[in-house]
Parts: structure tokens; sequence; C-alpha cells
């Protein structure tokens, strides 16, 4: 290889990650069950939407159905659950608000997040950009997670009878109260008290990366830019 050749692939590896996103932030926690935002068509340059459910957690096929939290009868599957893939990192999905940019820019986008306070401090989890809201800011990841409170929103109450438990806000507050929901939400639940250590909205410095496999394959929604990003 020519030395001006290897100059041009360092150039372009350069340009290819120059627009990934990096900083601090800070994390909440919720699960409210109702349709993301980035399942609706048209948010962003994606292949697909985000995958949505009925509410006995089968796939839909219309990005354009109603939200659960709206009458209608799309929600989020229950394999939106963090999973943990060693003691060190995780995996999973949040709503973000992230600094200079929009849905357009984080709809499906991943980001690696390693954890600065709390129990969980050293630990790193990668998420996807699934959802925002009106509630969260400046540099905010909420984390998705089966028990973390349904905040403004509560799609639970009509995906599965009787709702979920914990408080509005916080959700549950030990991990003895996962056995009191519903059956696909459990394994989730009990993740934030095992891997997440019951860390309550730890701090971290985040980084955008490409999405994993593994998060791809649960929500079907993949940038048309993600190679561009550093690979995770």
């Amino acid at each position: 290889m020519t030395k001006v050749a290897s100059i041009l692939i360092a150039v372009s590896a350069l340009a290819g990650s120059a627009s990934a996103v990096s900083g601090n932030g800070h994390s909440t926690r919720y699960w409210d069950c109702c349709k993301p935002s980035c399942a609706w068509s048209g948010k962003a340059s994606v292949n697909a939407s985000v995958q949505t459910c009925d509410a006995n957690n089968s796939p839909l096929s219309d990005p354009n159905a109603k939200s659960g939290c709206d009458g209608g009868p799309s929600y989020t599957c229950a394999n939106n659950s963090p999973w943990a893939v060693n003691d060190k990192l995780a995996y999973g999905f949040a709503a973000t608000a992230i600094n200079g940019g929009s849905e357009s820019t984080w709809c499906c986008a991943c980001y690696k997040l390693t954890f600065t306070s709390g129990p969980v401090a050293g630990q790193q989890m990668i998420v996807q950009s699934t959802n925002t809201g009106s509630d969260i800011s400046n540099n905010q990841f909420d984390l998705l997670m089966p028990g973390g409170g349904v905040g403004i929103f509560n799609g639970c109450a009509s995906q599965y009878p009787g709702g979920v438990p914990g408080a509005q806000y916080g959700g549950v507050s030990s991990r003895a109260e996962c056995d009191q929901m519903p059956q696909a939400l459990k394994a989730g639940c009990q993740w934030r008290f095992d891997w997440f250590k019951n860390a309550d909205n730890p701090t971290f410095s985040f980084t955008q990366v490409q999405c994993p496999a593994a998060l791809l394959a649960v929500s079907g929604c993949k940038r048309t830019d993600d190679s561009s990003f550093p690979a995770a």
C-alpha cells in the first residue's frame, strides 16, 4: 500500500466518525408501555420504524397504528427490556434528549454509556434511542426498564390488566416487587436490582457508536448513517 493510499484511508476513517456525538449526561428510568416516538414513520432516515407490539406482545406491522396511551393497539414490546451481556456491559433502550440534536438525529442511534457515579461506576451500557419526551432535556437518557415508573403517561394500565406495580415516578422499590410484574417484564425488572445494582439515576459519559446487531434485531430500526459511526 502506498503512503498516499494510507493517508486517504485514515482521512476517510476520521471523516466517517466525525459526526459522532459525545458528552456527559444524566439518567432517569421509566417503563410506560406506550408506543415509542421513533416507532412512527418519517422520524429519521432509517430502514424501518421501531417495532411495536399489541397488548399480547405480538409484533405489529403498521408503523402508524395509534398508541396504546391514546386508546390504540400499539405498545412498547416487552423484549425492549434491558439485559446483561456480561458483568461490565449491558444492552437496552432509552428515550433521549441530546443537546444540539433532534429526533431526526436521535431516533435509532446508539450510544455507549460509561457510568461515572453510584454502584455502577465504571460499568458500560449501549442503548439505542427509541423515544423522546417533553419532560426530558439536557443530555438526559431516560433508560427503559420495567418497573422504572410510568411517568407522565401510563399505557401499562391498558396493556396489562391491573397495570404494573410501583410508584408513578421511580417505580418499584425492591427486587421482590418484580414478582408482581407481568411475566414478560419480570426479567427486565430484576435486571435493575442485579446488573444495575439499583443505581438511582447515575451520571455517565457517552459517545455515539454503531448499533450492535443484538439491539437492531430487537428494534428492527437501523439508521442509514449507522456505519459512519465508530464500532461499539
